[in-house]
């Protein structure tokens, strides 16, 4: 039996409903999957393994897996950030998260909600539609029905998939919706100037920061 315990640092709060992803050494193609309960914790009922660790879209430990692995994370906009505890090799090391992360404060009714310097939640269990219309208006973005309509669908898909849709598939997705000229990636970008649906659109998604954004 193998518990993990995710939490913010931040705030030493736990991950809650938070996807993580086992992936065994000795079957590394076959991924085991749990969300994280109220407390924070993921149970897999497996026997005594090695292998790595998955938390928002990051690898965050590598070693033994028994019993009970604790993950304590900076940002939900880490790196491929791994805290390693008796990995192949006999390799030390500690998190390697963000520990110099820049933070700001934006007041969602009534309430101050952490994030990153750019937008991003730091806690994703802080995501409201209060949230998306407070940073919009940081922004500088008006938002529309077709705003929402993604945002939702990016939302929808990382609930579905525990990852978020990349470029190829929102427009493949628009353009079947909304037809050629309106789903296109032009479009797509004028509706999220900054970054496109991939950048701001996750963002106010309250969905992680990707790789290769643009």
């Amino acid at each position: 039996m193998l518990e993990v315990h995710a939490s913010m640092r931040i705030r030493n709060q736990p991950l809650k409903r938070t996807p993580v992803i086992l992936y065994l050494d000795t079957d590394p193609e076959h991924p085991l999957t749990a969300s994280t309960d109220r407390e924070g914790v993921a149970v897999f009922d497996i026997p005594p393994a090695s292998g790595k660790i998955s938390v928002m879209g990051a690898v965050r430990y590598h070693g033994h897996l028994e019993g009970r692995v604790d993950i304590s994370i900076w940002s939900p906009t880490d790196g491929d950030s791994v805290y390693t505890r008796g990995a192949p090799g006999g390799s030390k090391g500690g998190s390697t998260a963000y520990p110099n992360m820049k933070t700001r404060t934006l007041e969602v009714d009534g309430q101050e909600i952490v994030t990153d310097s750019e937008g991003y939640l730091v806690d994703l269990d802080d995501w409201s539609e209060g949230f998306v219309r407070a940073e919009a208006a940081v922004e500088g973005l008006e938002l529309t029905p077709e705003h929402w309509e993604i945002i939702r669908y990016l939302r929808d898909f990382y609930e579905q998939h525990h990852l978020q849709a990349n470029v190829r598939e929102i427009i493949k997705e628009f353009r079947q919706r909304w037809g050629k000229d309106r789903g296109s990636n032009r479009y797509l970008h004028d509706l999220f100037p900054r970054g496109g649906p991939q950048k701001q659109g996750n963002r106010l998604a309250g969905l992680l920061r990707v790789k290769g954004e643009h």
